[in-house]
């Protein structure tokens, strides 16, 4: 792999983020560093920042750039992220993004990919959204595992979360829209921005953007 491989994953809330993610930490070997798995573990920790956070989150809000940028500066100190990471919910905003360019300084971002899909899909999906408490697995509400409240991997509760409830969905995609959306312009301008249809199957946006990670050169 040619030098560190960074990548912002961008989309709305309910784009299938997580998802790919995941399978893309798996096949290149880096972590996926999502913001806001990192935030609901503090709160889970009942830590300082984590009281501090935890109406926030709750609301549908955002957390100050500070916090988050000291947050993700910490991360990319760990070993498993000297290949490089997938960047989940960061950056949020152009200060974010400027801020993330003076952290990487050289290893900055390789590819920003921006998962597409409507709003309504990305309602949609929110809604019918249920949680592990412990691992983080996610389910469909009409998932077994959603229907008994128990996770099949861990056992813990799964549970529909706060700000997957309508009121907090409606408050994060605007959210998005007002703060995220300038950041398409910001990685189009640095040529690092490729769309990608995320209304399709998980297979089917996986092949997608492994595509054009290797017409890239990347990987």
């Amino acid at each position: 792999m040619p030098g560190r491989l960074n990548l912002v994953i961008l989309g709305k809330q309910g784009a299938g983020k997580g998802t790919q993610c995941s399978r893309l930490s798996e096949r290149y070997s880096i972590p996926h560093v999502s913001t806001g798995d990192m935030l609901r573990a503090a709160v889970q920790a009942d830590s300082r920042i984590g009281r501090e956070v935890a109406s926030i989150l709750d609301s549908g809000e955002l957390v100050s750039d500070k916090l988050v940028i000291r947050l993700v500066a910490d991360r990319f100190q760990q070993p498993d992220a000297r290949s490089g990471a997938l960047l989940d919910g960061f950056p949020r905003t152009i200060a974010q993004a400027e801020a993330l360019e003076d952290m990487l300084g050289d290893d900055g971002i390789k590819l920003c990919i921006d998962l597409d899909v409507p709003t309504e899909l990305a309602t949609q999906r929110l809604a019918s959204r249920r949680v592990c408490q412990e691992c983080g697995s996610i389910y469909n509400e009409t998932d077994v595992e959603a229907i008994s409240g128990t996770c099949s991997k861990c056992g813990g509760d799964v549970i529909q979360r706060a700000d997957d409830y309508p009121d907090a969905i409606r408050q994060r995609l605007a959210a998005y829209e007002r703060d995220t959306e300038p950041l398409l312009n910001f990685y189009n301008t640095r040529g690092l921005l490729v769309r990608v249809n995320g209304d399709q199957s998980p297979d089917d946006v996986t092949v997608a953007i492994q595509s054009v990670i290797s017409v890239r050169g990347l990987a």
